[in-house]
């Protein structure tokens, strides 16, 4: 229910402002303070009701756009002058989960309402659009001409957000130049041309979008994507099969991120995403590399992370997979943050870590799921690890490869920070932590994490802790501290 107390306050806030700057602007060139403060009392003893009455319909408007607009829209209940003002908001937020008088409308009531709003409004442009169908199914007709009406209208910022499917025009989206952000949280359909640019658009979030040509014939050529200004690109469950090389062009690019599976893609074709991005600073990606990632500036970026996850459909790529993971850690052999969280991936291709390239100026590390033997080559390829992340503790290790390993460069020089979480207590992890303690020669902390069953198990942490707390530490700094 609409309140309209707070409407009031709102309202009295901003005259005052308004008030405020009308009498300074009042009494420019004028000397005598007497008469100025007279002129204040005189002036500022107005009832706020009329002042609220006498501000044009846009400014009225704007101050609406604050509102959601079911309660924008409420306001023309107060007295005649306020019948249309609601008009002129800027800014659309319709919700169907929205209480209206405390109860959840109807969905034909809410369709209704979006429709009457749409078509009174008098405002040419708005600023936002904001659409989140969450309590009903609704025709994809009518959702798409929703959306259309907004980008026809020059909308700014829009966020749709439905699970069903809508069929929308790619035409108007791709039309809409005035367009800064937009979020698609949608089943979607876009019949896109070979070459499509959005020049104003700075923040790009989309999920389960469907990508495809709009002509058969275009199918060898590269699906190009221009975003000048963008700064933010967010992709997930996107399905970009159906073309041969998508092309991302964003000069002016900081993160992009983006999840793609198989379970939503062609199995038949294999396709590659090319991103051309020379400012970009943080790359993420989670998938099983179905398709090709391609990073034609790599070496601007600082931080990546990746999500891989195999199962056993992929068993007969299985020879390339090791490969596929090298070529794309290659690219971003110059990052200074690095998260590797591989699940179910080295039961199937145990040769994930055996080429490595040389991360020259890694400072972090995080791993989810490595063998000792991986971890080793990765601290040799490391030279200024400063903190190392280990989740789930370490596969293995061998004895005959601890025997016969160097002791890497960053345990000399800058490894400072060691988390070992899921420590499980086998022998292996024991050598590990030894290892560390014994060849670290700046190391500061050393954070061991217990695996959550040992809470219900008959191991000894008390004799554990005293076991590791004996091993030579080649840093008198070193604090090494247990968590549960």
């Amino acid at each position: 229910m609409l309140n309209l107390s707070i409407i009031f306050h709102l309202f009295k806030i901003y005259c005052a402002y308004t008030l405020h700057f009308i009498v300074m602007d009042s009494n420019i060139g004028t000397h005598n303070k007497n008469s100025t403060e007279k002129f204040i009392n005189e002036q500022t003893v107005v009832n706020v009701n009329d002042i609220i009455s006498y501000l044009h319909e846009s400014t009225l408007g704007h101050i609406l756009s604050f509102l959601p607009t079911m309660e924008a829209v409420h306001t023309s209940i107060l007295s005649t002058k306020w019948i249309h003002v609601w008009k002129y908001i800027t800014c659309l937020s319709f919700n169907d989960s929205f209480l209206c008088h405390g109860k959840m409308m109807q969905r034909e009531q809410f369709v209704d309402f979006v429709n009457n709003v749409l078509l009174h409004l008098a405002n040419s442009s708005i600023h936002s659009f904001s659409l989140c169908l969450t309590s009903y199914q609704y025709d994809s007709s009518q959702v798409s001409s929703w959306i259309s009406s907004a980008l026809e209208r020059g909308v700014q910022k829009l966020h749709i957000q439905y699970a069903d499917k809508v069929l929308l025009s790619s035409h108007s989206l791709f039309s809409c130049s005035s367009l800064v952000q937009l979020v698609l949280q949608m089943r979607c359909t876009l019949s896109v041309p070979t070459f499509s640019c959005l020049p104003n658009l700075q923040n790009l979030s989309i999920s389960g979008i469907e990508f495809v040509s709009d002509d058969s014939s275009t199918y060898s050529k590269d699906l190009v994507l221009s975003f000048p200004v963008l700064k933010v690109f967010e992709a997930r469950s996107c399905e970009w099969s159906t073309m041969q090389n998508v092309s991302i062009e964003a000069p002016l690019l900081e993160r992009f991120s983006i999840a793609i599976w198989k379970s939503i893609s062609n199995e038949s074709s294999k396709s590659a995403i090319k991103i051309s991005a020379p400012h970009l600073i943080d790359f993420c990606y989670e998938g099983d590399l179905e398709q090709d990632i391609i990073l034609l500036n790599p070496s601007s970026i600082r931080s990546a992370s990746f999500v891989i996850v195999t199962d056993e459909g992929i068993k007969d790529r299985m020879e390339n997979f090791g490969f596929q993971v090298h070529m794309l850690l290659k690219q971003l052999h110059e990052v200074e943050r690095l998260k590797l969280l591989f699940y179910k991936v080295l039961m199937n291709s145990k040769d994930v870590f055996t080429h490595l390239p040389a991360f020259e100026r890694l400072t972090y590390l995080q791993l989810n799921e490595v063998t000792g033997e991986a971890l080793l080559n990765l601290l040799h390829n490391s030279p200024l690890l400063n903190t190392l992340v280990l989740l789930n503790g370490v596969s293995d290790l061998n004895n005959d490869v601890l025997a016969f390993t160097s002791v890497p460069q960053c345990f000399l020089h800058s490894l400072k920070v060691f988390q070992f979480k899921g420590f499980n207590v086998h022998e292996h992890e024991l050598c590990l932590a030894k290892l560390v303690m014994a060849n670290a020669a700046i190391l500061e902390r050393m954070t061991i994490t217990a695996a959550f069953w040992l809470r219900y198990s008959d191991i000894d942490m008390e004799k554990v802790k005293q076991q590791i707390f004996s091993f030579p530490k080649c840093s008198i700094f070193a604090e090494i501290e247990f968590t549960s």
